[in-house]
């Protein structure tokens, strides 16, 4: 297993056995993991982010810490948050993280996630230039969140 797999994987138990909060310190994490202080901001930058559902507050300096907490919004909520956070452009990475987030925490099912993911792929927009292609995801995506906050 990776390394970066591993501290995500113990942030993640340490999630789970708080309460969804976590409050480390980088350098005692890294030293107990055995890997380099920038390999846990590495891990927390890319797994951790708003549109996988956390949030990530840091205090700098010698009691400095790095709180991580796993949003609590479910049903329609969390839908309507994902649309205001979209914005007009959205690659397909950031819709990726988007919609199994929302899958994961129960916002919309298996099936709905499987037809919205192959709806923003770069395949389906193949057709359009790739410079719109973007734009043309977030107005998708966003329908289709409005269309399941209207059917729950």
């Amino acid at each position: 297993m990776r390394m970066s797999e591993q501290v995500a994987r113990y942030i993640l138990e340490m999630l789970d056995s708080r309460d969804g909060t976590a409050e480390i310190r980088r350098n005692e994490l890294a030293d107990q993991m055995g890997c380099v202080p920038s390999q846990i901001n590495y891990v927390i930058t890319s797994r951790f982010t708003p549109e996988q559902g956390y949030l990530v507050e840091s205090r700098r300096g010698g009691g400095g810490y790095i709180r991580i907490t796993r949003v609590q919004i479910s049903g329609t909520s969390a839908l309507m948050h994902v649309v205001n956070i979209i914005g007009e452009t959205l690659d397909s990475n950031t819709a990726r993280a988007l919609i199994v987030s929302l899958s994961d925490r129960g916002a919309i099912s298996e099936q709905v996630a499987g037809i919205m993911l192959s709806a923003c792929s770069d395949s389906a927009l193949r057709a359009l230039p790739p410079e719109y292609r973007d734009a043309a995801r977030a107005g998708i995506l966003k329908q289709m969140l409005i269309r399941c906050t209207v059917s729950q």
